[in-house]
């Protein structure tokens, strides 16, 4: 009698093992009270968010190249993109400010044109956590040629074309050249 019992007593601890460990249990976890109510996030914010991520991503980054040689040609990168001026271009023109319904700007037939100003290297210098290397300077000078139509709404709604809008916005896009016999790590023993 006292084995039946033995193994009836083992088995029951075993199946709230089992149980207990499967996820099948009736619980509610930890209770946050009422931080588990959703807050509602403007679209706005989170927009201005993944904008500011993706200039980080794109454009806040400087690239370490390779060193130059006599094969490698020691003109600058490529020219700034049309998303990047555009985005400097909303960027300088956001410091206005917009309100939906009482001022807002509206930009069409735009043209941009990328003129390169300078492109030089600097002697090599030693640089903190990069090492030995050269920065490679390149400097554009990026025109915006577009029609702007502004809507005012308050305190009488009239709206301001302008035809002839243009803006200026330089970007320098500066890199580094490493220098000498670079180890990079790859293929190494160690």
């Amino acid at each position: 009698m006292s084995t039946k019992i033995l193994r009836s007593y083992l088995l029951a601890a075993l199946a709230l093992i089992v149980i207990g460990n499967s996820g099948c249990q009736m619980t509610q976890g930890l209770y946050f009270g009422p931080l588990v109510i959703p807050i509602p996030v403007s679209p706005f914010f989170q927009d201005r968010l993944e904008d500011k991520a993706w200039m980080h991503e794109r454009y806040g980054r400087v690239p370490i190249l390779g060193p130059l040689t006599a094969d490698t040609p020691d003109v600058g990168m490529d020219p700034p993109t049309d998303d990047q001026v555009w985005r400097e271009f909303l960027r300088v023109k956001e410091a206005e400010g917009t309100i939906p319904f009482l001022f807002e700007m509206q930009f069409n037939d735009v043209q941009i044109v990328k003129d390169k100003i300078t492109d030089y290297i600097d002697p090599p210098r030693v640089y903190p956590i990069i090492g030995p290397a050269q920065q490679h300077h390149v400097h554009y000078k990026c025109t915006v040629y577009y029609k702007q139509k502004t809507r005012v709404g308050w305190p009488i709604p009239h709206t301001i074309t302008n035809d002839d809008g243009a803006e200026v916005i330089y970007i320098d896009k500066n890199h580094f050249h490493m220098v000498g016999n670079v180890d990079t790590g790859v293929g190494s023993k160690y």
